[in-house]
């Protein structure tokens, strides 16, 4: 996963080249990923659904996170972000079907770890119930 390539921006959002994940992450470069927040409502309630990260995770582990999320890959637009959403939960999701919600910048540094996020934010109104959900254990715990 480290060697995955990803574009790099400066802080204008302009597309500076690109580079692995390890140096994205390690040089502090502004990168692309993408955000998917289901909801639903049921019986009148509003529901925002989470994920448990898996305790093994490299970044972030054990903890509640977006409920599909990822890095974008050099060769991949905001589009191709779906594939997020069918890899960590098991839904089949069109872009078509999401909410744009803008772009938000995220950065966050601790020790050796430097994540500047361009986050490419989606809502689905899901209609799904949990048992829908095959989750890819290696990324997702539970929901």
């Amino acid at each position: 996963m480290e060697t995955e390539l990803l574009k790099v921006f400066d802080s204008d959002r302009i597309q500076t080249g690109v580079a692995s994940r390890e140096e994205v992450h390690r040089l502090g470069h502004w990168h692309e990923v993408f955000h998917c927040w289901f909801a639903s409502r049921e019986a009148g309630a509003d529901y925002l659904y989470l994920q448990h990260r898996c305790a093994v995770k490299k970044d972030y582990p054990n903890l509640l996170d977006i409920t599909a999320a990822g890095h974008l890959l050099a060769n991949e637009t905001v589009y191709d972000g779906v594939r997020e959403i069918k890899e960590e939960i098991g839904i089949d999701v069109s872009f078509e079907e999401l909410v744009p919600l803008g772009i938000i910048e995220y950065h966050q540094t601790k020790e050796d770890f430097i994540d500047k996020e361009l986050a490419n934010v989606f809502l689905y109104e899901s209609a799904h119930s949990f048992d829908d959900f095959t989750l890819q254990p290696e990324e997702v715990s539970g929901k």
